[in-house]
């Protein structure tokens, strides 16, 4: 039944955000040099929210139940953060192909996706603009495009990961794998949106960008079952893969989301960016209270197994 649950949630998070991402594409909402991409900064103002909600209110407070030194906890942690510092530098984390797209014809609409003007950087740079309109950018003229391939192989490795880190928090408490898929959710459309538009560069057949992205998007599903099983047969190790799941949601919000949201920007839109991080907080609250009612209501009758706190006894 777990793994089942696990499927299921992993094939939704991976493709659904996908086909998300492609009907947001279809609405126009991609972002433009002109507007600052307000549109998508809103996604990624609920993802970083979503992601530190789940990150710091759920999955660690879980993990420090077990009856662990907090310390040890507190050094996974600190690890967990090294370590998927260590993956982005090396690009096998999140969107490495995010900081290395060259001047394609649609770079720009790129970038504005991803929430950012200039490669590499979170924040918006000026450069300087030719009488014809085109901005000099030496630093990139000769910049290497990736393809298509990459950017598939980049998700893959990114949604792997994704859906190992999901099935640890199912294995702990179904609303944990919830709210964790929720927070991958929300975090991954956004991207996704750039990556179809990276995808259509290379082909001018729509249907086969989504395709294609989506068939990475499928990868979290093995990311789930390895989790799945990894957990299963290493079970005592549960806390350490939440604390290690809750540094990858913390790292991916504050070195990755939140930049790119660090511009200038008038107050009605610096206003609406913190209330859509604000909403990201209180719909994993809201569906943290939620399925913890109905726990609560039905838990004792169906025989639902206690989450990781109640797994082994608190000493005092």
């Amino acid at each position: 039944m777990k793994l089942l649950q696990i499927l299921l949630a992993t094939l939704v998070t991976g493709i659904g955000s996908v086909w998300i991402a492609g009907m947001l594409l279809r609405l126009g909402v991609r972002g433009r040099p002109q507007d600052a991409g307000h549109g998508p900064q809103h996604l990624l103002s609920l993802a970083a929210g979503a992601l530190l909600a789940t990150a710091f209110m759920h999955l660690l407070p879980e993990a420090f139940e077990s009856g662990l030194e907090p310390s040890v906890l507190f050094a996974v942690l600190l690890g967990g953060l090294v370590l998927f510092f260590l993956l982005d530098k090396a690009e096998l984390w999140h969107h490495g192909h995010e900081h290395h797209h060259g001047p394609a014809p649609d770079a720009h609409a790129h970038a504005a996706a991803h929430g950012h003007d200039h490669p590499g950087h979170g924040r918006l740079h000026a450069h300087p603009v030719d009488s014809a309109g085109h901005a000099h950018d030496r630093a990139h003229a000769h910049a290497p495009r990736v393809g298509g391939w990459a950017v598939l192989a980049g998700d893959s490795v990114h949604c792997f990961g994704d859906g190992v880190l999901i099935a640890s928090a199912f294995m702990a408490d179904t609303r944990l794998g919830l709210l964790a898929a929720l927070s991958v959710l929300a975090h991954e459309v956004p991207h996704h949106v750039g990556d179809l538009v990276v995808m259509r560069q290379t082909s001018p057949d729509a249907r086969a960008a989504l395709i294609k992205v989506s068939l990475a998007g499928t990868v979290t599903a093995l990311g789930g079952v390895l989790g799945w099983w990894l957990v299963e047969r290493l079970h005592g190790w549960l806390p350490y893969f939440l604390v290690l799941a809750s540094s990858s949601f913390a790292y991916v919000a504050l070195a990755d989301l939140i930049p790119q949201l660090q511009r200038r920007l008038a107050a009605r839109q610096t206003v609406l960016q913190v209330l859509w991080l604000l909403a990201g907080i209180v719909l994993v609250t809201g569906v943290s209270r939620l399925s913890h009612g109905d726990e609560h209501g039905h838990g004792h009758d169906e025989g639902v197994a206690p989450p990781v706190s109640a797994a082994r006894p608190h000493t005092h």
